[in-house]
This record gives C-alpha cells, sequence and structure tokens, in this order.
C-alpha cells in the first residue's frame, strides 16, 4: 500500500525549493480532475511531474458539476455510443477498484409522461444502458407502475407520470474525488501545488520548454523548465495557447450550469430523478440530507474564475422541477446555489446542450498538449491520452497508462473498515453514523483523522453551525489537504457553503481561528480571511437576485478572490 502524501504548508515549502532546484518532465497546468488525473497518470509511468494552480485544487469546474458518475443517457439518444461506453466502464473502475470510498451508486426514477411509446423507447435505452458498461456493481433498470413510483417518491403529483423506471448510476464529492486524486499522484512522486500561476510559457525557439510560475502566497517568481506542458486548464485552454503565441488546434466554449440545493425533507423521495426538459435533462440528485437540483446549460462570456448564478437560473430550475411536484419548492426553501462552467468543444453551430462532450488532445506546437472537452466520469481516460500524446516530446522508453489499476489513496483497506465501523465508534467514542461519514470522505485514511483527536478530544466535537462535520476535519484539510484558505476549507475540502442556509457565515470565524495555528496566521491574518469569505457569501447571494447574467457577474465581482488579497499582502 502505498503511503499517502501530505499536502501541508511544510511539503509545500520542499515543493517549491524543488522546483527551483530541477526541473521536471512534464509540467501540468491546472488543478481540477483533468490536471490531477495527467499528474497521477504521468507520476505513476515513472516521469517526473509537477501539477500548478493558480487557486485551489477543484476550485473551477471541478468542484460545480452534477457530482455524478455516469455514462450519459442523453448522449446515449444522440447516439454517441463510443461516450457513454468510455463512462460506463470508468464507472464500473470507480465503484470498484480505484474509489469505491468516494464513488457511490445512486438511485434515479425516470418518470414517463406518454402512455404508448415512451416506456418501450426508455426501456430500450436503459437496456443498452445496462449492457453497455460490461461488469456491473450496480442493478439493472426496473418497471414500475404510476402507483409503485409514487411510493418510492410519494412528492409527485398523481398527473405528473403514467408509469416510471428505476435505474442506478453514482455519485461522489467532485471537490473531495478530485483532492484524493492529486494526493494520489503526489504519493507517487508528483510535486502538487496550488496558488501557483502560471505569468508566462518558457519558450526555446517554437518549442515550449517550461513555465515561469509565481506564487500567489508570496508573490515570489520560480522558473520551472519541464519536456513538455500539458494544458489542463479548461474554459482557460486558450488564454494558456496564446501564452506560447499561437493559436491551439481547438477553442474552448463555456457554457453555464447552475444547482441549488435544498434539505432532504423538502422533497418526499427515496430515490433521486431525471426530468425531461425542452433543452435538456433535470436532475434531482440525493446529497446527504440535502437534495442537489440542476442543471441549466447556457453560454456564458463573463467571468470565468467566479460564474454567477441570476434569478433567471434559479427559477429555470425551480419551474421545471415544480411541474411534478405536489408541494412545489420556493426560493426560501434553498440552502445553496452554485455555478460552474463546462469547457465543451467550440466551432459547432448548435446550442451548447447539443456540443459533443468527448475530449480533444492537440499538440499545437513541440513542448506543448493542450487537452479539453470531455465530462468528469472519463478524466482518467483523458488523461491517459494526453499523456500518451506527450510521448512525441518526452522521447522513447515512455510506458503505457497503468491507472486502471492504481486505487486512490483511502481505497485499500475500505472495505475492511467498513465492516468494523461499529468498533471504531466504540473504541473513538464516536457515534457509528458520524464514522461512517467518514469512511465514505476518507476511506482507510479516516484513521488519521480521528488520530487528531487523541491529543485534543475537542477536535472529535461537530463544527459550530456545520454539525455534519467535526472540528479534527477542518484541521486535516490543512494539515494533509492542501488547504490555504477559509475559501477552500469551506467550500471544497467540505461542502458548508452550499450545505448551510447561511452559507458558512456561522462556522467562518471559528474555522479561521481552529486552523490558524497550523497555517501560522495572527489575529489580522483570521479576520481578513473571514471578512473575505462573507463577501464572497454576500456578493454571491445579491448576484442570484440578479435578473440576468450581465447584472450578476457584476455583483458577484463586487468581492475578489482571496487569493488576489493574498497577492496584495505579498507586495506590501
Amino acid at each position: 500500500m502505498v503511503t499517502a502524501a501530505r499536502l501541508g504548508p511544510e511539503e509545500r515549502a520542499r515543493a517549491w525549493q524543488d522546483l527551483d532546484s530541477r526541473g521536471v518532465d512534464v509540467l501540468v497546468v491546472g488543478g481540477g480532475v483533468t490536471g490531477a488525473g495527467v499528474a497521477l497518470d504521468a507520476a505513476t509511468r515513472g516521469l517526473r511531474v509537477a501539477m500548478v494552480e493558480q487557486r485551489d485544487l477543484a476550485s473551477g469546474t471541478s468542484s460545480r458539476s452534477s457530482k455524478l458518475f455516469h455514462g450519459g443517457l442523453r448522449y446515449l439518444e444522440q447516439l454517441n455510443f463510443v461516450l457513454v461506453r468510455e463512462a460506463l466502464k470508468e464507472r464500473e473502475l470507480m465503484l470498484t477498484r480505484i474509489a469505491p470510498h468516494l464513488v457511490k451508486p445512486v438511485k434515479f426514477l425516470y418518470p414517463l409522461k406518454h402512455r404508448i411509446w415512451e416506456r418501450p423507447y426508455v426501456t430500450a435505452g436503459l437496456t443498452l444502458y445496462d449492457r453497455m458498461g460490461g461488469a456491473r456493481s450496480v442493478p439493472g433498470h426496473r418497471q414500475l407502475t404510476r402507483t409503485m413510483a409514487r411510493r418510492i417518491v410519494p412528492a409527485l403529483k398523481k398527473d405528473a407520470l403514467t408509469g416510471a423506471l428505476l435505474y442506478y448510476d453514482a455519485q461522489a464529492d467532485d471537490a473531495r474525488h478530485t483532492m484524493m486524486v492529486a494526493r494520489t499522484a503526489a504519493s507517487y512522486g508528483a510535486t502538487v501545488l496550488t496558488s501557483a500561476k502560471v505569468e508566462e510559457l518558457l519558450r526555446a525557439g517554437e518549442r515550449v520548454v517550461g513555465a515561469r510560475v509565481t506564487d500567489v502566497e508570496t508573490g515570489e517568481s520560480h522558473e520551472v523548465s519541464a519536456r513538455v506542458v500539458i494544458n489542463c486548464t479548461g474554459v482557460w485552454t486558450d488564454e494558456v495557447q496564446e501564452m506560447a503565441g499561437g493559436r491551439g488546434r481547438f477553442r474552448v466554449r463555456a457554457s453555464k450550469g447552475v444547482h441549488i440545493v435544498v434539505p432532504r425533507d423538502r422533497i418526499n423521495a427515496e430515490a433521486g430523478m431525471i426530468l425531461r426538459t425542452e433543452k435538456s435533462v433535470l436532475f434531482v440528485i440525493p446529497w446527504g440530507t440535502h437534495w442537489i437540483i440542476g442543471t441549466t446549460d447556457t453560454d456564458w462570456d463573463l467571468d470565468k474564475a467566479h460564474p454567477a448564478a441570476s434569478r433567471e437560473d434559479i427559477d429555470y430550475i425551480l419551474d421545471h422541477v415544480n411541474e411534478v411536484l405536489s408541494t412545489p419548492l420556493t426560493h426560501d426553501d434553498i440552502e445553496g446555489v452554485y455555478a460552474g462552467l463546462r469547457p465543451l468543444l467550440a466551432g459547432e453551430s448548435e446550442a451548447s446542450s447539443q456540443l459533443s462532450r468527448e475530449h480533444a488532445v492537440a499538440r499545437p506546437q513541440p513542448g506543448l498538449i493542450s487537452i479539453a472537452g470531455g465530462k468528469y466520469t472519463t478524466y482518467r481516460v483523458m488523461a491517459a491520452d494526453a499523456v500518451d500524446a506527450a510521448k512525441e516530446d518526452l522521447g522513447p522508453g515512455v510506458v503505457d497508462s497503468v491507472t486502471e489499476n492504481v486505487p486512490l489513496v483511502g481505497a485499500e483497506g475500505y472495505q475492511a473498515l467498513a465492516n468494523q465501523v461499529e468498533r471504531l465508534a466504540r473504541e473513538r467514542g464516536v457515534p457509528a453514523w458520524r464514522v461512517q461519514h467518514l469512511l465514505d470522505r476518507y476511506g482507510s485514511l479516516l484513521t488519521e483523522v480521528l488520530d487528531l483527536g487523541a491529543d485534543d478530544p475537542s477536535l472529535l466535537q461537530p463544527v459550530p453551525g456545520a454539525e455534519e462535520y467535526l472540528r479534527a476535519e477542518l484541521v486535516y484539510a490543512v494539515s494533509h489537504e492542501g488547504a490555504l484558505h477559509l475559501d477552500d476549507l469551506l467550500a471544497r475540502r467540505t461542502r458548508i457553503s452550499i450545505e448551510s442556509p447561511d452559507r458558512g457565515i456561522v462556522a467562518a470565524r471559528d474555522t479561521a481561528e481552529l486552523v490558524a495555528p497550523v497555517l501560522g496566521w495572527d489575529a489580522a491574518r483570521i479576520s481578513d480571511e473571514v471578512a473575505a469569505y462573507e463577501a464572497r457569501v454576500a456578493a454571491e447571494r445579491e448576484s442570484q437576485s440578479e435578473g440576468d447574467d450581465l447584472t450578476a457577474n457584476a455583483e458577484r465581482l463586487a468581492a475578489p478572490d482571496i487569493r488576489a488579497r493574498a497577492v496584495g499582502r505579498a507586495l506590501d
């Protein structure tokens, strides 16, 4: 079993020193799931790897998805069998071998509205969906009458369906999964650095030979030499390509997807739902003690770092889900809202919901590989393709990808610990449900989290204002998981920012004070972090009351990114 690497402050300082002292084979730009996947793929091929991310791991698209590992029923309807088969294979790998501690089965109800043609049509699709993935660790679909369907989802209006089908997919906390992929890469020798912004690509003639990278936390500049740079920046793909002095082989178009989060008791249901809309589909996804409902699919050409959800987006979701609910949801029911940008390959004339989710890899010039498109579920395949494309720059001797057989940290021993939840609860003095919660977030690493409570039992108490989490999880996030700011903790290492009606405001100061000793924060820095987080929440709330994208974007930008404030501190 590989030892899980720590991504704490000391390790971060050493990582910068290592980069200054020697170059790398592969420099990965972008810390979303694709970049983390590329770093892991390259490192497990025996290459020297560094991955740099200008903000936090998964701070863009990879923390703002529908949080599903799925084949994509709508892509099957578009006859994109290759993508669906590939995605279903990846779903199976995650459930059984790579990340069983993070990726879990989830069941969905597919309501039928038309009496004659729709059931055989959907049945044919779901039969194909069940079989395309090969080996299957989730049950096949089931036929349901209207009465049976309403027993599973009593919240449905009687006239909203004529019958239904029940099928299975899988889900995961996307931000947590991405972080675990990055941490696994570090465990196999990759250097992982957040708050590390690429300012310039270094060239020798037409060849890209590295990058000038700024440590956003200190303002220090570093030149990193590399045999190949792999651009995994999603909706920023074109900007990085322009740094190389040329246009890429493809261009990327941003499509905004908005989700809302409501309490579990607002929808009386034992399964999620997938609902057809005039544009695409709408998911109602079980999420612990909450539901996630989304998504929208609209073009976005404004700020890419902080896409804003407008009231129009939220009304669209509420209007469509309320068409089938006997007790409608209102704005007052919403606990959280988040917006993310899908990096779709540009060039097609269709609406963004019809653009292909297949990925593309290009080598626009020597020493530079760009990868874009794709979907979260197929990140591992995308990563392998990107490193394969880099062989031309890396030279002979690069072995094939092995990540199909590489479990993420925390996966080894997970099944054994799953059988010992009651024992662990007794020994640690923690309720069994909390141990299960930790097991499904950390896998076999949960003992590292619980060990923090040996010296300080108060760490095994819940976070004030966010009782689903333990205080130890916040300390662990900064000592082991690379969190550098309050926003990283409340929005990504935990999901307090979308799971609490106050959006994490109550937990903010206690959290900042708790992690301050690990991160070296003084009283002024604690106050600054809390103020920045409160400004973010206020700006998001304001943006969500605006009627359109332009005004919503302007309101969201009223709160600067905390890392921009870090740059200011570094220059003082």
